[in-house]
């Protein structure tokens, strides 16, 4: 299995959908040589959200370079059945993936699926997905992570729903230590440090790196805010 002593810190995740497709790599570097250890990468099929992204060639395109400064490709599945998609994302060099709750009818099978192909396993849920549904999967000890959507998912710049905050904390309650809580949606310089508090300790942003002049200011500043420690 995937070595993920990674996802036992704090991290700023910058997640490539916000990124300049025409020189991915160059972004991808630009974070990688400011710190940048954890990668975000959303992927999505039309279905069970509108929007499509990438596919295992993006991963495979970048996986040399993200492992080779000491990454970890992190993967995103806002697929329907994504169970079907495991094999391909592992071989194309994801380190982590992670499956929505909402999106398969077997989702301890998915995870089960994701850990025997050497990955590291994720469950994520949407904002009215009830955060039991995780610690249930927790306690079955298939479970490397849980990412709480703070936004709809699908679309990049939207704002955080306010109640994730409340959302994090409980599922920090409910989780064991070694599990890491990742948020993804309208993370920015305001919302960061909340979100930490609230017991995230990866934290995915988008538009709040790529969109910036220079990324790789902006996710050391992100950092900084989140963790001013």
């Amino acid at each position: 299995m995937t070595d993920g002593r990674l996802l036992s810190g704090r991290h700023v995740a910058p997640s490539i959908l916000a990124a300049d497709f025409s020189r991915l790599g160059a972004q991808v570097q630009e974070v990688l040589a400011a710190g940048a250890r954890v990668i975000h990468v959303d992927v999505m099929d039309g279905h069970f959200v509108p929007p499509i992204s990438f596919g295992p060639v993006a991963v495979s395109a970048l996986a040399q370079q993200i492992h080779e400064a000491g990454g970890y490709i992190d993967v995103h599945l806002m697929v329907s059945q994504p169970e079907r998609q495991v094999t391909e994302f592992a071989a194309a060099g994801a380190d982590g993936i992670t499956v929505h709750a909402e999106a398969t009818a077997h989702l301890h099978y998915a995870l089960q699926a994701v850990r025997e192909a050497g990955c590291r396993a994720g469950v994520a849920i949407c904002p009215a997905t009830p955060v039991e549904v995780v610690a249930d999967v927790a306690a079955a000890g298939v479970l490397d992570l849980a990412l709480c959507m703070s936004v709809n998912p699908g679309w990049g710049n939207q704002k955080l729903i306010p109640h994730s905050y409340t959302r994090l904390a409980r599922l920090r309650q409910l989780l064991a230590p070694e599990i890491a809580l990742e948020v993804d949606g309208g993370v920015h310089a305001q919302t960061a440090p909340a979100v930490a508090r609230a017991g995230a300790n990866l934290l995915v942003a988008g538009s709040a790196v790529f969109s910036a002049a220079d990324p790789g200011a902006a996710f050391r500043e992100l950092t900084a805010l989140a963790w001013p420690d």
